[in-house]
């Protein structure tokens, strides 16, 4: 019987495609390999949004060079954002690699897969699914924000229909999912390219509608494409989660409009009062880049303010790394030494730190609702609704219930507590 093994780096978009790669390869009758070495078939799903994910990426694909040789009829493949329009030095590089396949071309992948001898079967015992599941619903990203490279490599958006997206959610809501993120490397523009012109508001409402989905979450969002309509939609819609991934990137406006964002400081300040006022208990998730070029200190202590003063429940910070082929790497110079990226990265870390320790710990002895996702060293694990990482011990089998817990220990990254009933049965 043929196996498969994918490793996926990256954003949920990565992760939502190796997902749909690996329902193919089961439907072929592939089965998951637990390493490279009982693997048939090994995909690297790459990422070069920053440099350590490269670095990562290349240092992996080194890594199976050895096992090609030892194994010459296993098919080794690389898809996902490093594979943009000119392979060739990919292909002198990794010699070993057997196809490049760039983001949105799994079939090709799944065609390569099929032309190997697999053994079918009839029978077999259906994996348990995971009750949480990534579904795309756009694809691209017309901004070309001076520093990132997706656009060039995922291509300009393209909304999938509406009836398509529902279609999907019900055949996994038959599965056992219970939550689904809706993805989009711009969510908050679906549906534009559409005939009609139905939003994300009109999609969440009819996605709020499917029988035994319990939870929606979506990201990720541009805060110049956050209507009034889908804010209104969140805070609503009873399926729909209050947490809104929000990325600013910069808390100065110099460095915003350098970035080619498309909004002021002040603009986001106002886009947070609005949710907050709309969405009670709304969570807040962000992303930053220290480092920009030209990025001076007093530019960057307006971002530590933006941070002290809007207290996000999350945030993923990074220090700037120049993406080959974008504006920013073509027209600007990397002139903030790697030094003062690392102090500045480190600051922002440690102010982030105390906000989500206190924010965190205003749940200390209050009971929240937990979807659980899995088991990890004898503890379950699941989120809330605002996305909290929540660990709690139960002798019976709880995967895929949703359950209330109250709290017992809380840090800046997680919360620990104690069952104190089931909801419902999953």
């Amino acid at each position: 019987m043929s196996s498969y093994y994918i490793w996926t780096i990256g954003c949920q978009m990565n992760k939502a495609d190796s997902a749909d790669l690996a329902a193919r390869l089961d439907d072929l009758g592939f089965i998951p390999a637990e390493t490279v070495d009982e693997a048939d078939v090994v995909v690297v799903n790459s990422c070069v949004v920053r440099q350590s994910a490269e670095n990562r990426v290349l240092a992996k694909l080194d890594s199976l060079a050895r096992p090609k040789r030892l194994r010459p009829e296993m098919t080794i493949a690389l898809m996902g954002c490093m594979v943009g329009p000119e392979a060739d030095e990919l292909m002198r590089r990794f010699p070993h690699v057997d196809a490049f396949v760039s983001p949105g071309r799994a079939s090709e992948l799944v065609e390569i897969a099929s032309r190997r001898p697999v053994d079918r079967i009839v029978v077999h015992e259906a994996p348990s699914r995971p009750p949480c599941a990534y579904v795309t619903v756009i694809e691209g990203c017309d901004n070309f924000c001076s520093y990132c490279i997706v656009p060039y490599r995922r291509g300009r958006e393209r909304s999938r229909e509406m009836k398509e997206v529902l279609l999907q959610l019900e055949e996994l809501v038959a599965g056992g999912v219970r939550e689904v993120t809706l993805l989009g490397q711009n969510v908050n523009s679906y549906g534009h390219d559409l005939p009609g012109g139905p939003d994300l508001a009109d999609l969440l409402g009819e996605v709020n509608a499917v029988s035994g989905l319990e939870r929606i979450r979506f990201l990720t969002s541009h805060p110049k494409d956050m209507s009034d309509r889908l804010i209104q939609a969140v805070g609503s819609l009873s399926k729909v989660c209050e947490v809104v991934s929000l990325p600013v990137q910069a808390g100065d406006d110099d460095v915003l409009r350098a970035m080619g964002r498309g909004y002021t400081s002040r603009f986001y300040r106002e886009l947070v009062e609005r949710m907050r006022d709309e969405i009670p208990g709304v969570a807040l998730s962000t992303d930053v880049v220290v480092g920009f070029p030209g990025e001076t200190d007093e530019q960057y202590r307006r971002t530590l303010d933006l941070l002290s003063g809007v207290r996000f429940d999350s945030l993923h910070i990074a220090a700037y790394s120049p993406r080959p082929g974008t504006a920013a790497a073509e027209t600007l110079e990397d002139s903030v030494p790697l030094s003062v990226k690392k102090a500045r990265l480190r600051e922002a870390e440690e102010l982030q730190r105390g906000i989500a320790a206190e924010i965190n710990g205003r749940l200390l002895g209050h009971s929240v609702e937990v979807l659980v996702e899995g088991e990890k060293q004898g503890k379950w694990h699941g989120r809330t609704r605002t996305g909290k990482l929540v660990f709690f011990r139960q002798d019976a089998d709880c995967l895929g219930q949703l359950v209330d817990v109250r709290i017992t220990k809380t840090s800046p990254w997680s919360l620990q507590g104690d069952v104190s009933r089931h909801r419902h049965e999953g």
